[in-house]
């Protein structure tokens, strides 16, 4: 018991890091007969950082009656939190072509009505930093924020961009007027004038933008680009640094996924020494974002690791996997889905799963893994609450107070779900086989039907697992480890959540586990 209490603070460090899931999923539409709708432009002035605002200008679209409403995000995907970036709106204004005022009121604390929107040509808003911008209620979690100083920029777009009600799916184009000296990373692309694109506002909220003296380096994992952009405040830690630590994940993420899912993906780290904000991360589709200290990079660099290994599973669940929640996210009113056990608690199980088969994680280092959250689930949350409903109540008080139990009791889950798998198969089809199945059935621009999806992945697995939904996912049934452990010669001990290897294993229980550890 004593190593178990003297590795909470790292287990819960690690929950913290990745307290942010599924976000927004970027779509093509591949129908040739859609009608392209006119793109909103955004300017960004960099250059004028005093106040601590971001000085936007947007240039709008032909607009008409139905476009009366100016949209700030109300919450995020996969941050599970309330946001109400209205609040950091200090000023707005709509003018015409002629540069006429046009009447504006703000009628909700999101929300900014346009008296006539068939004559807007600009619109002109300043909005504070999340960072240094105290409120009562609802702070932003760091890695979902914005920051802005003299060295630096950081930009998530739902704390900086809005958009015109009824063109959440135009296209748009950023232009950023930023110091010569500095770097951009971003997992967005530019077009032959300088603009960044994204293909809807959700795009825009799946791509963080990390700007200002920042270092870079680049690699190639197969057929996959990865970059990795870091601004170290103190110059601390280099992007190569950062690269040493992760390449080992990368391959074995490549290995554990039979090839990734991805072209590009980008790694933006964030470090500073204010070790008063909340540090985390946030994954996106083709990248994802990192605040942490700098002055903890040796403390943290192992930890980082597994972090880093499960924000980048997600290009399999939710970017190649989700239901039309997160397909089709709702930032005025959040929509909670019931399937962060797959979302998440999956994605957390393949984090650790995937650096065992590659032996960069040992196998008593594993088992350990197995203990510290086994322990944590059972005496830091409530043991009655069930995986569907910390999903269904993410975003209340409720929910929230029992939301990181999914990187425990979730990853937990999905463990038993690929040994109960690996059984009902004779060892032909873990868990991961099956997500690797799924993900070329559905993809990036597929969503699976929320409320259906428990029966069809039964109907695409075992009719047993029916009963394991029922059971460890709709209810909060006591979980079976040492009855599933068994089965591949794993003692477990409840009195001490203690995982060991049993030395008395049978030569089927060993076959059983030979593939559970290698992937074939």
């Amino acid at each position: 018991m004593k190593n178990i209490k003297s590795s909470i603070a790292l287990i819960l460090l690690t929950v913290l890091f990745i307290s942010c899931g599924n976000t927004a999923k970027t779509t093509q539409k591949s129908d040739s007969k859609v009608v392209k709708k006119e793109s909103v432009k955004f300017n960004i002035d960099l250059n004028n950082r005093i106040d601590d605002t971001f000085k936007v200008t947007v240039t709008a679209p032909k607009l008409s009656a139905k476009n009366n409403i100016f949209q700030f995000a109300s919450t995020a995907p996969g941050t599970y939190q309330v946001m109400d970036i209205g609040r950091f709106v200090k000023s707005f204004t709509a003018m015409d072509e002629k540069g006429n005022l046009i009447t504006t009121t703000k009628i909700s604390i999101n929300q900014f009505e346009i008296s006539t929107p068939e004559k807007v040509k600009t619109i002109i808003y300043e909005i504070s930093e999340t960072y240094d911008t105290p409120v009562n209620e609802h702070p932003i979690y760091a890695m979902a924020g914005t920051s802005i100083e003299e060295d630096h920029a950081l930009i998530n777009g739902q704390a900086v961009f809005g958009y015109f009600k009824g063109l959440q799916n135009s296209e748009i184009n950023i232009e950023i007027e930023y110091p010569e000296t500095w770097q951009v990373g971003t997992a967005l692309t530019q077009n032959a004038t300088g603009e960044f694109v994204a293909n809807s506002y959700d795009h825009v909220v799946d791509s963080p933008i990390l700007l200002g003296n920042l270092t870079k380096v680049s690699t190639v994992i197969d057929e996959t680009n990865i970059d990795i952009y870091t601004y170290s405040a103190k110059g601390m830690i280099q992007s190569e640094e950062v690269l040493e630590t992760i390449e080992g994940m990368l391959y074995s993420a490549n290995k554990f996924l039979n090839g990734l899912p991805v072209d590009r993906y980008t790694f933006l780290l964030f470090m500073e020494t204010n070790t008063q904000k909340a540090k985390g991360a946030w994954e996106h589709s083709y990248s994802s974002l990192y605040t942490l200290d700098e002055n903890s990079w040796d403390k943290i660099s192992t930890t980082f690791k597994e972090i880093a290994a499960h924000e980048f599973f997600h290009i399999v669940t939710p970017l190649n996997i989700h239901s039309e929640v997160i397909q089709e996210f709702n930032f005025i009113t959040p929509v909670a889905s019931q399937h962060l056990w797959l979302y998440e608690g999956t994605t957390e199980w393949a984090s650790h799963m995937m650096l065992l088969r590659s032996r960069e994680k040992s196998f008593e280092d594993y088992l350990k893994t197995l203990r510290r959250k086994a322990y944590i689930a059972t005496n830091y949350y409530s043991t009655d609450y069930s995986l569907l409903d910390l999903s269904l109540n993410s975003f209340e008080d409720g929910g929230q107070k029992e939301y990181a139990n999914i990187y425990m009791k979730g990853a937990l889950v999905a463990g038993l779900l690929d040994i109960r798998l690996l059984e009902l198969s004779g060892g032909e089809r873990g868990l991961i086989d099956v997500i690797n199945e799924l993900a070329k059935i559905y993809g990036p621009n597929k969503a699976f039907d929320e409320a259906t999806f428990f029966t069809y992945f039964t109907e695409f697995t075992y009719p047993e697992i029916a009963e394991f939904f029922e059971l460890y996912v709709k209810k909060a049934t006591p979980l079976p480890y040492k009855e599933y452990y068994q089965k591949i010669g794993i003692q477990y001990d409840a009195e001490k959540y203690h995982f060991t290897v049993d030395e008395n294993a049978t030569e089927e229980q060993l076959k059983l586990r030979t593939r559970w550890m290698e992937q074939l």
